[in-house]
């Protein structure tokens, strides 16, 4: 029987959320390496589906940005998960925002982050990747480094695509985090062709040396237009993108008004983006038809939000801030529902 959360969350919840998020990462470590997970999450439940070529034992996944150089995969993957998103890496390491750039809004089961791609760099990343065991599918998370124009981002994400390739069972490029500035403007549509053109034939370099052609897939925002998505989702498309995440953080602060840590700088997530991350989705289901791959992120604190996801249009779903609030039982409830949801 895994130990109550509540007990635990009162405690992490006494301090700064930077502190207690390292301090969750270094004790799921500890706890796995001592084989007492079950300490802490129910067994994986078993609810196999194949999607991207992958297998996956169930459709709940780890979102990225919570282990952000791969420290702690194997940790991470014993909750329960189906699969296990890490990063977003960078080519070079760097800090990242000044602190204090992590907030809660505990009353609205919400986060906001302004860390900026705060990582150890590839070298570091890698060599915890090879480390891992990879008892289920990994993602590996890329983005460009804060000091790289964004006329010249191709080159950053290029060189972490060739870095990861063959140590990733799938490839997403993070085009949506608000934390680094300009960025988002890589959505646009003279700026996502560029990358996505140079990132394809990069691709198709990597799979004819390598022989394995990874799936490649796109992380997006919730703050976008009907027709941006529209478009964004024919990008997609035309340069042979795998699969589509939806979506990161939102700039937006509906429903989170008047709350203390409202009106800092930064992506919010957790409860208040559901229904932005939901209406992405929908979108990108009714555009991209019933095929293609679409993962669901974004507001996920029960079982409800996990099927609702599903009837969306997505085909996977993945957690973060609702692993915070409500731990890792969370896991285990999302893939049940969806298991039974049919």
């Amino acid at each position: 029987m895994p130990l109550p959360y509540a007990l635990i969350r009162s405690l992490l919840f006494r301090l700064d959320p930077e502190v207690a998020h390292q301090l969750s990462l270094r004790t799921l470590r500890g706890v796995h390496q001592c084989g007492l997970s079950l300490l802490l999450a129910e067994p994986r439940v078993i609810d196999p589906v194949r999607l991207l070529g992958l297998d996956f034992p169930n459709r709940v996944g780890l979102a990225a940005g919570l282990d952000k150089n791969g420290e702690a995969i194997d940790a991470l993957a014993a909750l329960g998960f189906g699969f296990v998103e890490v990063g977003t890496v960078t080519p070079l390491p760097q800090g990242g925002n000044p602190r204090p750039r992590l907030f809660r809004l505990g009353s609205a089961r919400a986060l906001i982050n302004r860390m900026g791609f705060n990582n150890q760099g590839l070298e570091a990343f890698l060599r915890n990747v090879r480390r891992s065991r990879r008892e289920v599918p990994l993602g590996l998370n890329i983005g460009k480094n804060a000091a790289t124009p964004i006329e010249s981002a191709l080159d950053d994400y290029a060189a972490c695509l060739r870095a990861v390739h063959e140590h990733a069972d799938y490839v997403t490029v993070n085009v949506s985090s608000p934390n680094t500035a300009g960025l988002r403007r890589l959505q646009g549509d003279d700026a996502l062709e560029a990358l996505l053109g140079g990132l394809a034939a990069q691709r198709e370099r990597l799979a004819d040396q390598q022989g394995r052609r990874v799936p490649m897939l796109l992380k997006v925002a919730p703050d976008l237009e009907t027709a941006h998505v529209h478009a964004l989702a024919d990008a997609l498309v035309r340069h042979g993108m795998d699969g589509v995440i939806a979506t990161n953080t939102t700039v937006s602060r509906a429903g989170v008004e008047g709350l203390r840590h409202a009106d800092q700088t930064g992506g919010l997530s957790g409860a208040p983006v559901r229904e932005l991350s939901n209406r992405v989705i929908s979108l990108l289901r009714e555009h991209l038809g019933p095929d293609y791959p679409i993962i669901g992120v974004g507001g996920v604190l029960d079982a409800r939000d996990a099927v609702e996801k599903r009837r969306c249009g997505a085909d996977l779903v993945q957690l973060y801030t609702g692993l915070i609030y409500q731990g890792p039982r969370l896991v285990h409830e999302c893939a049940q529902a969806l298991a039974q949801a049919r």
